[in-house]
């Protein structure tokens, strides 16, 4: 299948779900810094995928997706953090966690491809 929009790409149909999940989440976090940082690395994921795409070389897309994918690691070292002060769940931890190396291990996939 041939790519021709970002939003074609799955890491980014991902990245989005997962922004708009931990969005919803963090809702009623009154830590504001925390919930900022942890939405703003998140909100990233999709946002780099989709700035890299529209440039339109391969080049600036594989720095694109490198920028996504230190964005995942990013959001899955603020979720230890959010389990460890009680801002999620364990439950939430695992699904943001999991969705998040996922996305993470399709970045890779797309970056060998280029």
């Amino acid at each position: 299948m041939k790519i021709e929009r970002f939003e074609d790409i799955i890491a980014w149909q991902k990245g989005k779900m997962l922004a708009v999940d931990i969005y919803e989440c963090f809702k009623p976090c009154k830590d504001f810094s925390f919930r900022d940082q942890i939405q703003r690395a998140v909100i990233s994921i999709s946002n780099n995928i989709a700035e890299g795409f529209e440039r339109q070389s391969n080049k600036e897309l594989s720095k694109f997706l490198f920028i996504a994918k230190g964005s995942c690691a990013e959001v899955r070292s603020m979720l230890y953090i959010a389990l460890e002060l009680k801002y999620i769940t364990k439950k939430d931890f695992k699904g943001f966690y999991l969705t998040s190396q996922e996305i993470s291990k399709i970045l890779s996939g797309l970056i060998k491809t280029l």
